[in-house]
């Protein structure tokens, strides 16, 4: 590592200060949050000018992500490191990112989004912001009463996809699905109870522009909020489980959208 970038001892005052980031009122007063583990830093260290500093426990085992990453570097002993870290074992690394401000017009030539409807689990939420950014998706949206984005959970099981993307947060779904239907999009709401997705595919019905809307994670789709969408699709099952969870439902959907846009 050069000297600019040489990792210097972590001061107590900013221990504290970037602790505060591991409740939600201090992300939200601060506008900043966590990334924590190798992947994450070195996908929020490529996003430009998102990370404003990181921290680390040990600066050899990661001289190749720091080198000449042109913000502050301190280094933490084991006991900080645990104080930032919401796992058993802190991975060693943590960068403080700044939260992006997204709007609208970030979705202005979207051929493939998500909608969120009040999805809770946090690593839920982080693995469908995976499979968006996977399947090349153009940005998920998070209806109010989801889960926060910057949940560390959210974040880390995320993998560093939500550095990818744009996401949305706190809108009403009702907003949403008119804001998505004015850009010329088909809203498609995943549920048990609808046409066969794979019957969709084969007539062409994925081509367009499409919304998948989500449902919670408890109760799926209330009957007022799939009412909102174009159709409800359903993800045959030929085996003998219940139901998919909404993750694996999401990566299924998305997939065979991308396909047949593709195509």
């Amino acid at each position: 590592m050069n000297e600019v970038n040489a990792a210097r001892e972590l001061p107590s005052s900013v221990l504290r200060s970037v602790r505060r980031l591991t409740q939600r009122r201090g992300r939200d007063l601060a506008g900043e949050f966590l990334a924590e583990g190798r992947q994450a830093v070195r996908e929020a260290l490529a996003a430009d000018g998102v990370v404003t500093q990181v921290i680390v426990a040990d600066p050899d085992r990661h001289a190749d992500l720091l080198e000449n990453v042109g913000v502050p570097v301190w280094q933490g002993s084991e006991a900080a490191m645990r104080q930032l870290s919401d796992t058993v074992t802190p991975q060693g690394i943590v960068a403080v990112c700044r939260q992006p401000k997204v709007g609208w017009e970030a979705f202005g030539d979207a051929r493939l989004l998500v909608i969120c409807a009040q999805v809770r689990d946090p690593g839920n939420a982080g693995t469908v912001i995976r499979c968006a950014d996977a399947f090349g998706a153009d940005g998920v949206i998070l209806t109010t009463g989801s889960v926060e984005v910057w949940n560390p959970k959210t974040v880390r099981s995320s993998v560093g996809s939500l550095f990818h993307l744009p996401i949305l947060t706190g809108i009403d779904l009702t907003e949403a699905v008119d804001r998505v239907h004015a850009m010329g999009m088909q809203v498609l709401a995943a549920d048990g109870d609808g046409q066969p997705l794979d019957l969709l595919a084969a007539s062409g019905g994925l081509a367009k522009p499409s919304v998948w809307l989500m449902g919670n994670e408890a109760w799926g789709l209330p009957a007022g909020d799939a009412a909102l969408a174009d159709q409800v699709v359903a993800i045959p099952m030929w085996g003998a489980a219940e139901s998919l969870n909404l993750s694996s439902a999401a990566a299924i959907c998305l997939y065979q959208t991308a396909s047949a846009q593709r195509r």
